[in-house]
């Protein structure tokens, strides 16, 4: 059978994710999603900001959302932000975080590498956007997918 986004990970793992999401925003106002689908035929990046406004992910407060986008099929990944956040942190404020997650999933190690760049982000928006007494979740939790 074949693999598909939504069986890519387990019941479990899927948990973990959301799990790094969860405590990734008790530190930060920040919100983060992630989106996984099968396939990515053009550019990535082009593909995770499509997604990105398809998802409602700009229409936070303080414009600063961000995406953890999967194509498993076409082994790509990127990580998108929104303009608040763009605003605030250096220019190759993702780099590191992109260079962790590629070795995790280079020895195949899936929801490890997701959940550790998602607690990075966590850590490093903190910094920028701290989690305040009154925030609240903009945004679902839950894992998202495509085809």
């Amino acid at each position: 059978m074949k693999t598909t986004a939504k069986s890519f990970f387990s019941k479990e793992e899927k948990s973990e994710i959301k799990k790094a999401i969860l405590n990734a925003e008790l530190d930060t106002s920040g919100e983060i999603r992630v989106h996984i689908e099968n396939e990515c035929k053009g550019d990535v990046l082009d593909r995770a900001s499509y997604l990105f406004d398809k998802l409602g992910m700009r229409k936070t407060g303080l414009h600063n959302g961000v995406l953890f986008y999967l194509a498993i099929e076409s082994q790509k990944f990127a990580i998108i932000g929104d303009s608040g956040i763009n605003k605030e942190v250096p220019e190759n404020f993702w780099g590191d975080i992109k260079t962790l997650m590629s070795e995790k999933f280079n020895a195949g190690y899936f929801t490890e590498g997701l959940a550790m760049g998602i607690t990075m982000a966590g850590v490093r928006l903190k910094k920028h956007f701290p989690h305040h007494i009154d925030d609240i979740n903009e945004l679902p939790d839950e894992i998202s997918f495509g085809d």
